[in-house]
């Protein structure tokens, strides 16, 4: 059995690292070997140019292809999976294309895990422990009106004039910006053309209290039944979001109303020509701590009365061991990686893991990935 590691950009070195180191057979596949072995050839020999064809002779049932490669590359790779009976993990929302493989990953027991990262990842891990801490507790009644909030943002440990810095092209946050989202909000349906519509204004319960601005963010809705919510639950506010620092609005104006105007491929020219400038003018520097902070929370409210509420809150930053953004996307897919191969994780495709025992040790390791992370209890 072999794991596959495909992609050794910045945000995959330490959960891959961590495999190599705890002893499993890894093969390291990178476009550009030299980086690769820039970044593990002190633990490992086992490194070769990335090429599909190549993976394909090198790939045996019940072995493991892990995708840190970009997106398009996720769904052919799991369909080469299915093709030579091995499993698959990846940090990535599950697309379309990708559910569409798990009758026949159920049909081969193979697990196709997704969304294993940060965001998605962490997030859902946080929600599935929060959903079951509510259901277990006395406070519990089928007939509470539920808000729910998760937001995440990576952002500059020390802040910019631009309110933001990269980690790598900006192209890919340029394009996010461009994309609708839909969320509840007072009971109701919430659709947003852009970001920018629907920004406001959140409080994070960090120990020294701290405000952001947050917007909703890809499709929140399908959410609601991936976090075993009951049907029957009375949804008050439901969004997963983007968080940036206080300032980050106005200090993107200009590129929001840019980006308002672009269409077709001259559009697309421009973007890349922008991305190109942000990189330039605002990438983090050599050594310069990055920071990300996520909230979670689930309250329930009785006759708009709060009688359970509680925020997971994590704080996390660059340090000797790595950037934060590194630590936080690829050791959750290693900890997927074992989890797959200790048959922990049934077949099919899936995202981030529920199962209870999962959940908990999963973010016991965050835990120790992050220097801040508690449950605070809004109601203690």
């Amino acid at each position: 059995m072999t794991i596959h590691w495909c992609g050794t950009g910045l945000s995959a070195i330490p959960g891959l690292r961590r495999l190599i180191e705890a002893g499993h057979p890894v093969t390291v596949w990178n476009r550009s070997v030299d980086k690769a072995e820039a970044a593990v050839g002190d633990l490992t020999q086992a490194i070769k140019a990335f090429d599909r064809d190549a993976l394909a002779g090198d790939l045996r049932a019940g072995d493991l292809v892990v995708s840190m490669l970009p997106g398009d590359w996720h769904v052919p790779l799991a369909e080469l999976c299915l093709e030579k009976g091995a499993h698959f993990v990846s940090s990535s929302y599950i697309a379309p294309e990708m559910r569409a493989l798990d009758a026949a990953a159920r049909e081969k027991g193979l697990s196709l895990v997704n969304e294993i990262g940060l965001d998605p990842g962490i997030d859902h891990l946080m929600a599935h422990h929060l959903v079951a801490d509510y259901r277990a507790s006395e406070a519990y009644d089928v007939g509470n009106d539920i808000s729910f909030i998760s937001y995440c943002g990576g952002i500059p440990k020390r802040p910019n004039p631009f309110r933001y810095k990269f980690s790598w092209s900006p192209l890919g946050v340029l394009k996010a910006l461009r994309s609708p989202s839909r969320s509840i909000r007072d009971y109701s349906e919430l659709n947003v053309a852009r970001p920018w519509d629907a920004i406001s204004s959140y409080g994070a319960p960090l120990p020294t209290p701290e405000t952001f601005e947050v917007y909703p963010n890809r499709d929140s809705l399908p959410f609601i039944e991936d976090y075993r919510f009951d049907p029957a639950w009375r949804v008050k506010e439901f969004v997963r979001g983007t968080l940036r620092l206080n300032g980050w609005a106005e200090a993107w104006g200009d590129v929001f109303a840019e980006i308002e105007t672009l269409e077709g491929p001259e559009g697309d020219a421009r973007l890349k020509e922008m991305s190109d400038t942000f990189w330039n003018e605002n990438a983090y520097d050599e050594g310069e701590p990055d920071r990300v902070v996520m909230c979670v929370g689930l309250k329930a409210e009785k006759a708009g009365v709060p009688v359970w509420h509680k925020t997971y809150v994590m704080d996390a930053w660059g340090d000797a061991r790595s950037t934060a953004m590194a630590r936080l996307v690829s050791v959750p897919v290693s900890l997927a990686v074992e989890a797959v191969l200790n048959r922990e994780i049934p077949a099919g495709v899936s995202p981030a893991p529920h199962d209870p025992k999962l959940v908990n040790r999963f973010l016991a390791e965050v835990d120790r990935l992050a220097q801040h992370l508690q449950v605070v209890d809004h109601l203690a």
